[in-house]
């Protein structure tokens, strides 16, 4: 008999899960999906989607209750996207996430928006530095080379 995964590595698998169903309905409905995209302010933006008419999705994985509840830095999100989901497992208490965000119900399969998000249109230096951001980092990764960015 094997040893039970530790916490931390089953969390690690459903979040990559959710980030995968997430990632596969934002291109579904026509967004460029990137992961783990990292702002100029330091924090690290879960699933950031682009539209074709620029506009910025960013979506927060919670793959637990503590998860959930230990943290504080989505709301430094809000000001750089147009739009702002938590995505949570099918198992997770949908009354904890906030009225004023979308919620997206999630697997390693698909995903399907619950509540969509209000729109909230981003500053224009912020747009403008979190698309650089976006194109440099998915063209790094396109190369091979470390997906942070190049400046």
């Amino acid at each position: 008999m094997t040893a039970p995964e530790p916490a931390a590595a089953v969390q690690e698998d459903i979040a990559k899960g959710i980030a995968r169903g997430v990632s596969r309905l934002l291109y579904d409905m026509g967004y460029a999906p990137l992961t783990e995209l990292t702002l100029n302010t330091g924090r690290r933006v879960d699933v950031a989607g682009l539209n074709a008419a620029g506009e910025i999705v960013f979506v927060e994985i919670k793959s637990s209750v503590q998860d959930y509840r230990s943290d504080g830095k989505w709301q430094d999100y809000l000001d750089y996207c147009d739009r702002f989901f938590f995505a949570v497992a099918p198992e997770f208490p949908a009354e904890l996430l906030p009225d004023e965000t979308g919620f997206i119900l999630a697997d390693r399969f698909g995903a399907a928006i619950v509540r969509d998000a209000p729109t909230d249109k981003a500053h224009g230096s912020r747009r403008r530095a979190v698309l650089l951001r976006f194109a440099r980092t998915a063209a790094g990764r396109l190369l091979g080379t470390d997906d942070s960015p190049l400046d």
